[in-house]
């Protein structure tokens, strides 16, 4: 079988480093809460790394861990302090810790210090070092994914305003154009317009979860109907495709989170591969896919996710062809990175056959 790996997924993130020695918090201690996951280090993994432009955080800690995507654990980190990272920059070292099964951050040893592992705080820098903190993850599978394409659950678009007129001698709109609107903007002013696409349906239940729309543009409104039957008037800012009678406006999201790390879920997760984008049957890496479960269901930005393809229930042929269900087998991990009410997105990483619609995605063990 060919083996489906990748370098992981974009999103910068960043982590806060080495004065941090308490334990990552436990899981909620409700019914649904995850066993806690252990993170084992590789039998070879090396005492140190020097960090260099170009390192990822993913990168790292793979030389380091079985698991690259839990080395939030190993550097000791609580769910406040991943949810609010920092940053580490090119000629730090990274030292595996061994006696206390930890990675700790630390700078070079010099002519003036009797110890290489001096631990380091984190710092925030007002300076715009972006550029230069080293990144969790590669940059640029999923940017276009931060806000385009565009996922609308079925209630959504039953209510999203949509455009009932255009310009006067336009029949599609471009960039500048006037367009006409009905329906509720809940105080918005500037929206994506889309056109419904496929349906997603769930895997388990054939319902009709949402929509994968199709991303035409952005739209700003210039002027508001002053009376209730008088349609609010709006100006074409930009276009990908052309923008007509009928298609509907989505308030344009918030600035995308950037500053996150992977992380297990904060409840038990089992969720179904819903569809791979760009109209396929299988992914492999660097793919985006949907899933069956969103915020509602506990997840947030850098919930990692196990896969694994369904076992199938054959005859037994030596048990007088009794039905038995051979195992799930898992294959790879899941990095979500854009939340829906009841729907994901997420990222293929590290696996070793393609991901197919159906396929389960879990909580790790």
């Amino acid at each position: 079988m060919k083996k489906f790996s990748t370098a992981a997924c974009i999103l910068v993130s960043t982590v806060a480093f080495a004065t941090l020695s308490q334990p990552a918090q436990a899981a909620s201690t409700t019914p649904m809460a995850p066993k806690p996951t252990r993170c084992a280090f590789l039998p070879n993994a090396p005492d140190q790394h020097v960090v260099v432009k170009g390192d990822t955080l993913w990168d790292i800690s793979g030389k380091f861990l079985k698991h690259p995507w839990c080395w939030p654990q190993v550097w000791g980190m609580n769910r406040e302090e991943i949810r609010n990272p920092h940053w580490i920059y090119p000629g730090q070292i990274v030292y595996f810790d061994r006696a206390a099964g930890r990675l700790r951050l630390g700078r070079p040893k010099n002519n003036n210090s009797d110890s290489a592992n001096v631990r380091l705080s984190p710092q925030v820098r007002i300076t715009n070092l972006d550029n230069e903190a080293i990144q969790s993850i590669p940059p640029g599978v999923i940017e276009p994914f931060l806000s385009q394409p565009l996922i609308i659950e079925e209630n959504t678009f039953q209510t999203a305003p949509r455009i009932v007129a255009t310009q006067e001698g336009h029949v599609f709109l471009g960039t500048g154009d006037r367009a006409y609107v009905r329906g509720d903007l809940g105080g918005a002013k500037d929206f994506q317009v889309f056109r419904p696409g496929k349906p997603l349906k769930d895997p388990v239940t054939a319902k009709i979860i949402g929509y994968e729309a199709v991303y035409l543009g952005d739209i700003k409104l210039v002027r508001t109907g002053k009376t209730p039957d008088e349609a609010d008037s709006f100006t074409v800012t930009s276009s990908k495709e052309e923008i007509g009678v009928g298609d509907r406006l989505m308030p344009l999201p918030a600035k995308p989170i950037i500053n996150y790390v992977p992380h297990p879920p904060e409840q038990q997760v089992d969720a179904r591969i819903v569809s791979v984008y760009g109209g396929v049957n299988q992914a492999g890496q660097n793919q985006v896919v949907s899933i069956n479960r969103g915020a509602e269901d506990g997840l947030d930005i850098g919930s990692v996710l196990e896969l694994s393809r369904l076992g199938a229930v054959i005859k037994d042929t030596t048990d007088e062809k009794k039905p038995v269900k051979l195992p799930d087998e898992k294959y790879g991990h899941l990095f979500v990175f854009r939340i829906f009410k009841n729907i994901s997105y997420g990222l293929v990483m590290q696996v070793t056959n393609p991901v197919q619609i159906g396929d389960i995605a879990s909580s790790p063990e």
